[in-house]
């Protein structure tokens, strides 16, 4: 890239490809500061964002509204750009390997794109192992593009940071790690993305590390919760609480506050096997990242497995409160909850599900689960609060007794209800 060249990102366009939890909070913030355009594939998600819905529930109606953010679901809308920034999801495969279809489409979308005049980056920030933006997407743009990567366009990657719900750590107030292939397309996006974020940028020293450390983000907060899920269940054995011991221990001043649960989502749950995957290439066989990963993935069933043991091993009636990944979102991926509810079911008992944020035709189509919204108003032999939904931390004893069968039981994995008098008749479970 020339000095020449670097003149003309003074004013930059830009364009973000993929539009979901990640892509649309950043392609909002980008569109104060630049002409962003956003596309996306999902015709029906294009017009929901110009009709003020963001179904992720990350962008408010009027700021969509007030926001100067182009919206399309044709590549051919797009006019010729200086960046185009990919942050579409990188899920596993039923495997556990990485599934890198939608990058590698996003990546021809994209080489068809291609400016040579405009010398553009191409930046990306789907969470991937360390290698992919190169040796994978660099190629993919070449081969469709014809042009060549280091002279006729560059890369560059930003891992995004985005935690889903989180109204604090938003992308306009944390961090952003940059890195190009060389020092001037790095120091581009570190003006670009500095422009952005109020907590400035980070400069990795090359794409490979800033790859890497996205991946260990999320890797190494599995392993400390698989550990809480494990002393969990040692625990139980002693009938220990593990809320119990957690407020003791949190008095020391360099004790981690990891809790116990389910782990889904399409970042702590998923990265560690990007990392194992491309360990095992490597011919190195990792032991810390899946043995967490081994727990956390076990975690829902042993829950199932507890519960119907306190129930006497009598299968029956059972409500299970949340379907999405964390509370207080409607992000139904790789939530571990629908194992829960396969492991009641596979144990004999009749499950409905219940949850006010996450979207039926969603739920339907990604597990075959239909949302029961009546379900609130009926009884069961055992209600399970899944998820924490602030709508259930609400809920007062007299709501939780109306829900439960004479001699029912409440289990509150979280702990939500610990200050909460229920029935005397009813029985109590949490961690």
């Amino acid at each position: 890239m020339t000095t020449e060249n670097s003149e003309h990102f003074a004013r930059p366009i830009i364009v973000v490809v993929g539009l979901g939890y990640v892509g649309l909070p950043l392609a909002v913030a980008l569109s104060r500061h630049f002409e962003t355009i956003g596309l996306d594939i999902s015709e029906q998600r294009i017009a929901e964002l110009r009709d003020g819905l963001d179904r992720t529930r990350e962008i408010d109606p009027e700021v969509l509204a007030a926001s100067t953010l182009r919206l399309t679901h044709t590549p051919a809308d797009c006019p010729p750009a200086h960046v185009y920034i990919v942050t579409v999801p990188t899920p596993v495969d039923d495997a556990n390997h990485p599934d890198l279809g939608m990058v590698e489409a996003a990546s021809r979308t994209v080489g068809a794109m291609l400016d040579k005049s405009l010398k553009p980056i191409v930046v990306y920030e789907s969470t991937v192992y360390p290698g992919v933006t190169e040796d994978l997407c660099g190629v993919v743009l070449e081969n469709v593009s014809g042009l060549t990567r280091g002279t006729d366009f560059f890369l560059g990657y930003s891992p995004e940071r985005i935690n889903p719900g989180d109204r604090e750590h938003t992308v306009d107030r944390i961090v952003k790690i940059v890195a190009g292939e060389n020092h001037q397309v790095t120091a581009q996006l570190s003006r670009i993305y500095g422009a952005v974020t109020s907590a400035g940028t980070y400069e990795a020293v090359s794409i490979m590390a800033a790859e890497a450390a996205k991946v260990i983000e999320n890797a190494q907060r599995d392993i400390n919760i698989a550990f809480m899920n494990e002393i969990t269940q040692i625990f139980a054995r002693m009938n220990l609480s593990i809320w119990d011991v957690l407020g003791a221990a949190r008095t020391k001043w360099n004790f981690l506050p990891f809790q116990p649960g389910l782990v889904g989502g399409h970042c702590i749950g998923v990265d560690p096997y990007y990392l194992s995957y491309r360990a095992r290439e490597l011919g190195y066989e990792p032991q810390i990242i899946l043995a967490g990963r081994t727990t956390n993935d076990a975690m829902a069933n042993w829950i199932a497995d507890e519960l119907h043991t306190r129930r006497g091993a009598k299968a029956g009636s059972v409500l299970i409160m949340g379907l999405t990944f964390k509370e207080d979102v409607p992000d139904l991926r790789n939530s571990k909850v629908v194992d829960l509810m396969r492991r009641f079911e596979w144990l004999g008992h009749q499950v409905t599900v219940h949850d006010p944020l996450a979207d039926p035709a969603e739920a339907m189509h990604e597990y075959g689960i239909t949302p029961d919204a009546g379900a609130l108003d009926r009884r069961y032999d055992m209600v399970v609060v899944a998820v924490a939904h602030e709508s259930y931390r609400m809920l007062e004893a007299a709501a939780l007794d109306r829900l439960l069968d004479d001699g029912g039981l409440l289990a509150d994995p979280k702990n939500i209800f610990a200050g909460v008098e229920t029935r005397a008749d009813i029985g109590r479970w949490s961690l």
